[in-house]
């Protein structure tokens, strides 16, 4: 396995896993104002969105350790959850970079519009960044190369 890699399946269990921490995380700084705790948000965000779990410790402890003990887990395609952490990667950048200028409420309306999205993943299991991917593809932004299973529908409306 390559060093700058995103598995695809994804263990649904493990994201969710991710995305409750990341919910506690956001709801910690903006409680308390400690936005040094946006320096770990950032960095997991970037390290998983460039090397999946293998240089996140929260990833890493998701998919080896939590997830297991929850059960099987259905396996869900990785581009749009690598998309999904792209997204928290710029949000949670322009965050820290928002409240280390001084901008400590410009900083806060982004950790809002994060905390839904991790909520929903962390919670319902909906992720609100695999559904701009796949609006992103409907548009043609992003090609059906990108995740062939994504572009393909049927399987999800077949009769079982």
């Amino acid at each position: 396995m390559k060093l700058f890699s995103f598995p695809n399946p994804v263990n649904e269990k493990a994201a969710r896993v991710v995305a409750g921490v990341v919910l506690l995380e956001v709801v910690l700084i903006l409680a308390t104002g400690f936005y040094w705790l946006l320096i770990p948000l950032a960095y997991g965000f970037w390290a998983r969105v460039l090397t999946g779990p293998t240089l996140s410790p929260l990833g890493w402890l998701a998919q080896r350790a939590i997830a297991p003990l929850l059960g099987p887990s259905k396996p869900v395609p990785g581009p749009p959850k690598r998309f999904a952490q792209g997204m928290g990667a710029f949000m949670s950048t322009l965050a820290l970079v928002l409240a280390f200028a001084g901008a400590g409420g410009a900083a806060d309306i982004v950790l809002l519009l994060l905390l839904p999205a991790a909520a929903l993943e962390s919670v319902f299991g909906y992720c609100v960044g695999c559904r701009i991917f796949a609006f992103l593809m409907r548009l043609g932004v992003i090609p059906r190369t990108v995740c062939e299973e994504c572009a393909d529908l049927s399987w999800r409306f077949a009769v079982r």
